[in-house]
């Protein structure tokens, strides 16, 4: 087992890759996604956190989130990771044992304005690379039509062709 050491990022935000257990598609459906979201808002109410940016997809999701102080940001995930299993395998009568996640995960810790628009594309285009979409604007699993809405995003950012900023980007 290796040693992880994990640095606490006082006031920098984190990106952070969850994935399900074996890429099983655990997030396929519409409830499902919403309940991760459900999920992430009370976590949030408990151990207060920012959420920056997001994407949720079949068998993974990204994050963009920026800790209060005193708050771990591999807490945060574990009770998001645990208190979403606990729910799923009820809404389906499930009893026995089930591993719905992976047990690491990545994070990255942003470190100045160029690295964290370069994630926030990152997420923003995801939903285009793994060809869910064409255009990142028809992805309702995501926080790209909030930063549009703040014109962070031209009208036709993203669509069909990679930004050239996130083209050498594997992050998953």
């Amino acid at each position: 087992m290796t040693d992880i050491r994990r640095y606490p990022p006082i006031n920098h935000p984190v990106f952070i890759t969850a994935v399900c257990h074996r890429r099983n598609p655990v997030l396929a459906n519409d409830a499902d996604k919403e309940l991760l979201l459900t999920v992430m808002r009370e976590v949030k109410k408990e151990m207060p956190f920012r959420v920056l940016a997001y994407v949720i997809l079949d068998d993974h999701f990204h994050w963009l989130i920026r800790m209060d102080e005193g708050h771990a940001f591999s807490r945060i995930l574990q009770s998001v990771k645990l208190r979403f299993t606990h729910r799923w395998k009820r809404a389906r009568n499930i009893t026995m044992p089930t591993t719905l996640w992976q047990r690491r995960f990545w994070d990255h810790i942003i470190r100045d304005t160029e690295d964290l628009n370069l994630h926030m594309d990152y997420i923003h285009f995801n939903p285009v690379k793994h060809e869910i979409v064409t255009d990142p604007v028809d992805y309702p699993w995501s926080s790209f039509h909030v930063h549009q809405s703040k014109d962070r995003y031209p009208k036709d950012w993203g669509r069909k062709l990679v930004p050239g900023n996130i083209k050498s980007m594997i992050l998953e």
